[in-house]
């Protein structure tokens, strides 16, 4: 079976909606042949090309037409794909958190690998790098989302009201874990004082 044929028949094994990375048919060829049967599947409308590298089966949705992933999970499959790790910036984390009612304009995560742009369609995504491991601590789950939050709101903005919210958006497992990790002596003297 040549890599063509071979990346037709795994790619209907793919769930609709997911992105996936073209480095997953690398196994069937070259990244030459595997790019050139991509870019022949996205000119035939069997596939969409989301961000340099990333594709995606549409899904379809008879109201909206083709069902995009949501930027943090192409970020998450970009992030994969290079063996990084990404933290949702503070300012994000903190609306979650419903600490702050701003919605950042621009998607930014915290990286282990360089600082870059990625342009995802027409959105441009900021990763920053951060040397302090500290930071992401716990990645992708709800105690790094509170992590991230309490960075970003620093020393002076860490309050009894603050710990209440970011408590009863965790469940008590995760509050512990966040009590018990490498964090800084204001951050955990915080936690303890205003739990």
């Amino acid at each position: 079976m040549n890599a063509a044929k071979a990346i037709r028949t795994d790619l209907r094994k793919l769930p609709k909606g997911k992105p996936f990375t073209n480095s997953r048919f690398l196994k069937y060829g070259s990244r030459g042949a595997v790019s050139r049967t991509l870019s022949r599947l996205v000119a035939e409308g069997e596939v969409k090309r989301l961000a340099r590298g990333v594709f995606v089966r549409p899904k379809k949705n008879r109201f909206v037409g083709d069902v995009m992933p949501g930027i943090t999970e192409v970020v998450k499959i970009i992030a994969r794909d290079n063996h990084e790790t990404i933290q949702v910036h503070g300012a994000e984390a903190a609306r979650r958190f419903k600490l702050s009612t701003q919605v950042p304009v621009v998607h930014v995560f915290h990286t282990s690998a360089s600082s870059r742009l990625i342009t995802i369609g027409n959105i441009t995504v900021k990763m920053i790098h951060t040397s302090n491991q500290r930071r992401l601590q716990f990645a992708g789950e709800k105690t790094g989302l509170a992590l991230s939050a309490l960075w970003y709101l620093g020393k002076d903005n860490v309050n009894a009201e603050v710990v209440s919210k970011i408590r009863s958006g965790l469940s008590a497992e995760e509050f512990e874990t966040l009590r018990s990790a490498d964090i800084p002596a204001w951050m955990a003297a915080a936690l303890y004082r205003f739990a």
